[in-house]
């Protein structure tokens, strides 16, 4: 520790109070860095953040800091980019590709939406218009900078960090942060102790600061096998005749699918149903597993059960035939939350038939279709049209990538000693609330729940 340090800052910018739209600005008196630049998604509120300008000095943020690539963590890059940032985004190399991958979507599905809102006239914004566009990630991709994990980087006087894994998807970190003589531990999202593709989360030992996330810190996974749950699901659905649609996130959830689906069919546990990735985006990062070996916990026999006779969807014109055949089937389609992508043209397709079924298979932010969907809602609305929901809607627990509460108290059990301050952020207010409680009654440290918008001195 160096004597009588200056302050140091810490803003939450977003994922506080939600789990979407993580940004934490952490400033001195002479320089700041950004650790995550997530996009808002869910209720409107929450979306609506994401066209506004972020509350900074662009010309005196030294750097980004990236703990993983899902939108959530890395989707508003762009727009930090075209509000004149262009200092260097800091990433694991898989983090970095992972990345390119979203943010690409994320720019396709918008550019898509506003032709389309446009043409069929449903959108109160005339014309609508895109967030980013794929020239817009074009100017963003050049500014990463990659580094392997437990690799000392010095940015500046102030600031020098390291990332550590966190077993959470593909690339994912944690970042150790050290200013000032003060070392600070964002664990971005932390995985659970025993993950199916990753590698369990990095144990810290120390730290004087400790940003964690919270998402499922008022509960537990479910401990059922992940194996057992699926072939329960998929079982159903063939004996009704129907078809099963998994709305999935890109990034990691397909892979899981993919390999937990297909060893089920070798095991026989399971008919020998046609399988189907209609999402782009999915079959891009799966095949980021095949390049990026050192960051995942498969074999190589596993990672080619993953991809065994697969149908895979790039062109949205095939998926217009998917359904032409009759019979049972399985598709996985994004996205992860129904919030948009893929799976949308299938729901309008099939959750009028009670023979189908809906699986969720993650989180699903409140104000999403997922939460909608999750909570037993009737009617669902796509393109400005509501749909009926007759499909069986069901969801499986045990594939989260998140750490259940748990799992959280696991790895803060591994601290030598106590933090001087926890910050909770990314949870929803009750589960951020449960694992505060948690941690002031078993460990006795103290601990905040991070406040959108307010900046804490430390």
């Amino acid at each position: 520790m160096i004597p009588n340090p200056s302050p140091v800052q810490l803003k939450f910018l977003g994922g506080a109070g939600t789990v979407t739209g993580s940004k934490i600005l952490v400033r001195t008196e002479r320089h700041s860095v950004l650790i995550d630049c997530g996009m808002f998604q869910g209720l409107k509120q929450l979306r609506l953040l994401n066209w506004e300008k972020l509350p900074l000095n662009y010309d005196e943020l030294d750097a980004v800091i990236l703990t993983h690539g899902h939108l959530d963590h890395c989707g508003a890059l762009p727009m930090l980019v075209k509000n004149g940032y262009d200092g260097p985004i800091y990433a694991t190399l898989p983090t970095r590709d992972v990345t390119e991958v979203i943010l690409r979507d994320s720019a396709r599905i918008q550019e898509e939406d506003a032709l389309q809102a446009n043409e069929g006239g449903y959108s109160r914004h005339h014309p609508a218009r895109p967030q980013y566009t794929e020239e817009d990630v074009d100017r963003t991709m050049p500014l990463f900078e990659t580094h392997d994990d437990n690799e000392w980087v010095i940015i500046n006087e102030d600031f020098k960090f390291c990332f550590r894994k966190s077993g959470h998807i593909l690339g994912s970190a944690m970042v150790e942060l050290v200013c000032q003589g003060r070392k600070f531990v964002f664990s971005g999202d932390l995985g659970r102790r025993r993950p199916l593709l990753m590698e369990p989360p990095y144990l810290v030992k120390d730290a004087d600061y400790v940003v964690l996330e919270s998402t499922y810190g008022d509960r537990r996974h479910s401990e059922k096998s992940p194996y057992e749950e699926l072939a329960e699901v998929v079982n159903l659905t063939y004996e009704k005749g129907g078809v099963l649609v998994i709305p999935s996130f890109a990034v990691e959830r397909a892979q899981e699918l993919l390999l937990l689906l297909n060893t089920l069919k070798q095991d026989k546990s399971i008919p020998p149903l046609p399988l189907y990735l209609d999402t782009p985006m999915g079959i891009d990062v799966t095949d980021l597993y095949l390049h990026h070996r050192d960051w995942h916990s498969l074999t190589d026999e596993e990672c080619e059960t993953m991809m065994r006779d697969v149908h895979v969807i790039r062109n949205f014109e095939h998926s217009l035939h998917v359904l032409d055949k009759k019979g049972p089937k399985i598709v996985i389609a994004g996205s992860g939350m129904v919030t948009g992508g893929r799976v949308l043209y299938y729901l309008e397709q099939l959750l009028g038939n009670s023979q189908n079924t809906i699986l969720l298979v993650g989180f699903q932010a409140p104000g999403t279709r997922g939460n909608l969907l999750r909570s037993g809602s009737d009617e669902l609305k796509i393109h400005g049209l509501y749909y009926k929901v007759h499909a069986e809607v069901r969801q499986i627990g045990s594939l989260s990538a998140h750490g259940d509460q748990a799992d959280l108290l696991w790895w803060l059990e591994h601290f030598k000693k106590a933090p001087q301050q926890v910050f909770l952020n990314h949870g929803e207010t009750q589960a951020s609330e449960a694992l505060r409680l948690k941690i002031t009654d078993t460990k006795g440290w103290p601990v905040t729940i991070a406040q959108m918008g307010v900046t804490y001195d430390v």
